[in-house]
């Protein structure tokens, strides 16, 4: 990252940490302490990035005639930011050519629903998808979640405009943020990492990732592997 003078050497501030664990090797705490100094430059990239995220110019602003249904009835695009200036939209793959969800999709959705009260303190959350309504409730109640506000799309324009359907016509998961400044509506920011920005050996992933699932894994002697992804179900 770019030299600032403001900040201690990454090297410096690991050399501060009295963090020791019972038994650990001389050569377990070397590695360990070079580890702690890449850490502290990853924190402090991390933090560049979302700087330079915020200080984006205005995006494209919204014009689409958009539609949803929501679990208490129409709703327009505006109406999905509730009483927030800030909207945090995610596409969900859950179209109705799908029997049943994306299991990814399903595994990060259950994650933020338990984030779900706590984001609304700041932002509106809100999960579309293409299938009807009633069909997202259904799939709400049988997975048990209470927060996640759930809409449908009902004329497939949002998620066609916004990146939630491919060029083959099927579910694409998007993660968009909209604002609402002196009543107009704009893009902010969506994910702009898939396929084509992966790296070799790797799944297409964004940084950073909103799955809490593989922040766990990756600090994991066996990472996020190379053959597992979540399952709707583990009763079989």
């Amino acid at each position: 990252m770019p030299n600032n003078p403001a900040l201690i050497p990454a090297a410096e501030l690991a050399e501060r940490n009295r963090y020791r664990f019972p038994n650990e090797s001389a050569e377990y705490r070397r590695a360990r302490q070079a580890l702690l100094a890449e850490e502290i430059e990853l924190r402090r990239h991390l933090e560049l990035v979302a700087e330079q995220r915020r200080a984006l110019p205005p995006g494209g602003e919204v014009t689409g005639h958009y539609r949803f249904e929501g679990e208490r009835g129409p709703v327009d695009f505006a109406g999905l930011f509730g009483d927030k200036d800030t909207l945090v939209v995610y596409s969900y793959m859950f179209g109705p050519q799908r029997e049943r969800p994306c299991p990814m999709c399903t595994s990060l959705l259950s994650a933020w629903d338990g984030e779900a009260r706590d984001i609304a303190q700041r932002v509106a959350l809100a999960v579309v998808a293409r299938s009807p309504i009633e069909r997202l409730v259904a799939f709400k109640q049988e997975r048990g979640w209470r927060d996640l506000a759930l809409y449908s799309d009902t004329n497939d324009s949002y998620s066609r405009d916004y990146h939630g359907v491919g060029e083959d016509g099927g579910d694409d998961a998007a993660f968009n943020v909209f604002t609402r400044r002196d009543g107009t509506i704009r893009h902010f920011w969506g994910g702009e990492m898939g396929f084509e920005t992966a790296d070799p050996g790797q799944d297409p992933r964004g940084a950073p990732d909103p799955m809490p699932i593989w922040m766990i894994l990756d600090v994991t002697p066996e990472g996020r592997g190379k053959d597992w992804y979540p399952k709707l179900g583990y009763d079989d």
